[in-house]
């Protein structure tokens, strides 16, 4: 899976003009960033509701290729100037963690969830 695939998952907005299309290798659901640090792989995609510069920092400490932001939350601007300086991808949904979770896993994994 590509950063661009999950661009192209349904009620996902990209919050930046362009960002590297990266290889995504892994998921991590969270909103406890001491949890990001300690179980996020490289690589992965971070689902989650806490959209602040904090959210982007944990993330280029890891690894992460790209942060999904759920339930509609806003990103400030200066969090998204560091995620675009870290290379790091920023979408944003409607949907909850749960369905979201699910729509990568299932795009991820090539197969229908069960």
């Amino acid at each position: 899976m590509k950063t661009s695939d999950i661009q192209g998952l349904e009620n996902m907005k990209c919050l930046q003009g362009e960002y590297e299309d990266a290889e995504i290798t892994a998921g991590y659901t969270s909103d406890l960033l001491s949890d990001v640090m300690a179980h996020a792989e490289e690589g992965s995609v971070l689902i989650t509701i806490q959209a602040h510069k904090n959210t982007i920092a944990v993330a280029s400490l890891v690894g992460i290729n790209a942060v999904v932001l759920c339930n509609n939350r806003a990103m400030p601007e200066d969090a998204l100037a560091s995620a675009a300086e870290e290379g790091i991808a920023v979408f944003q949904t409607l949907e909850n963690q749960f369905k979201t979770s699910c729509s990568i896993a299932q795009h991820f994994a090539g197969c229908p969830m069960r």
